[in-house]
């Protein structure tokens, strides 16, 4: 496949899921899930990353970011994975991949699907029985928005709020903890593969926009109709790069970037 040209769309929120090699549990103790939570603010710190949300489990980590730059995703998935591998490898005197080659990004529309997509990430571990409530779990964006930390925080409050068109951060940690709520009351804990896996998830005109500008390279991929979405759908892997503990750079072979308005 082809290097693809490297454009960006401002302002675009993302879904991006990275998981570990062969699904291998390499996140299972705190303290290395820890590491990876101090590179992600490094990220924040170094590149502008702006995070709305995140959680680090065992053997994946999902992130939503807002896309401020054309170099800042790339940029900040590189060190935060890059680093992560380097140390466990360091410590373990492991060789050998710690990341699939490959993450995911699904833009999110942030009309009516921006909180379901917080929601999704929030009840990762519920879903996986580790705990029944995301309170339980700390490595979490969940806790750091209904407690958050005087220094070091992670997720960009200002622009959450801007997106959720609120000023009262108690307001808004009000609503986010009844969308919690209603999910676990409806009991819809299912693995939602739309989420993770598709290029663009929110209303119609929304993936046809994103369809319309990934241009020929989108002309073959489905926009499906699903409950209360529109999908748009693909059969590879798009947004992906490759984080060998190994390597000092990021390569952008198979990478998918979304073409910027002009």
């Amino acid at each position: 496949m082809p290097r693809a040209n490297r454009h960006y769309i401002p302002g675009c929120v993302w879904h991006i899921t990275h998981r570990c090699h062969k699904q291998e549990f390499l996140l299972k103790f705190e303290k290395d899930r820890k590491r990876w939570l101090y590179w992600l603010f490094e990220a924040k710190k170094r590149y502008g990353l702006c995070v709305l949300n995140y959680i680090v489990t065992s053997n994946h980590i999902h992130l939503l970011v807002v896309d401020t730059g054309e170099k800042t995703i790339p940029q900040s998935l590189q060190l935060i994975a890059g680093r992560t591998a380097q140390e466990f490898n360091s410590r373990k005197q492991r060789k050998g991949s710690f990341w699939e080659d490959r993450y995911h990004a699904t833009a999110v529309d942030t009309i009516n699907h921006l909180a379901k997509c917080m929601v999704y990430i929030d009840l990762n571990m519920v879903r996986a029985g580790v705990v029944s409530h995301p309170s339980e779990y700390r490595n979490s964006g969940y806790n750091e928005i209904q407690n958050p930390p005087k220094r070091y925080g992670i997720i960009n409050r200002k622009m959450l709020l801007d997106y959720f068109s609120m000023q009262d951060e108690n307001r808004f940690r009000e609503e986010h903890t009844n969308w919690i709520t209603a999910e676990l009351n409806n009991n819809v804990l299912t693995r939602n593969q739309d989420w993770s896996e598709s290029i663009a998830v929110g209303r119609k005109s929304f993936t046809e926009d994103i369809q319309q500008q990934l241009a020929s390279r989108a002309q073959k991929r489905s926009i499906l109709s699903v409950k209360d979405a529109t999908v748009l759908k693909e059969p590879g892997i798009p947004y992906s790069t490759v984080f060998d503990a190994e390597k000092g750079t990021l390569s952008h072979k198979n990478t998918y970037y979304w073409r910027q308005n002009v």
